[in-house]
């Protein structure tokens, strides 16, 4: 016999886990350049690891421009000094992941370093 009554359940609903407006500025990391940094190794490895065979491959699986995923495949190519700032939050304010999509990165390290340095200068 169905009961012809409709069933009610209170459901009490809460928010966990989100972030409160501003947090990311107040935690001083830069959530989109970890992202990013963050994104570029995972390609790397895929690339490495012989799962994926080229950029263009990753930009398809992940439906990217190719230009995106090499834009953030050079990410890896930091000096693993400056990642460990950024993962710390301490790169400069201004510094952030639209720059490196926009500007060359130099290769060598002395030189990244240099080009971190005018940032926080300006600062």
């Amino acid at each position: 016999m169905q009961d012809s009554m409709p069933k009610f359940v209170p459901l009490g609903l809460r928010r966990r886990g989100k972030r409160p407006q501003g947090s990311e500025a107040r935690s001083g990391h830069n959530l989109t350049l970890l992202d990013g940094v963050a994104r570029g190794f995972y390609w790397q490895h895929l690339l490495d690891s012989g799962a994926m065979h080229s950029g263009s491959d990753i930009a398809r699986a992940e439906g990217l421009h190719h230009s995106v995923v090499n834009e953030l495949l050079r990410l890896t190519l930091l000096a693993p000094d400056l990642i460990e700032r950024f993962m710390a939050g301490q790169q400069p304010p201004q510094l952030a992941l639209i720059w490196f999509q926009r500007n060359p990165l130099p290769l060598d390290w002395a030189a990244q370093r240099q080009m971190l340095q005018g940032f926080e200068e300006r600062a």
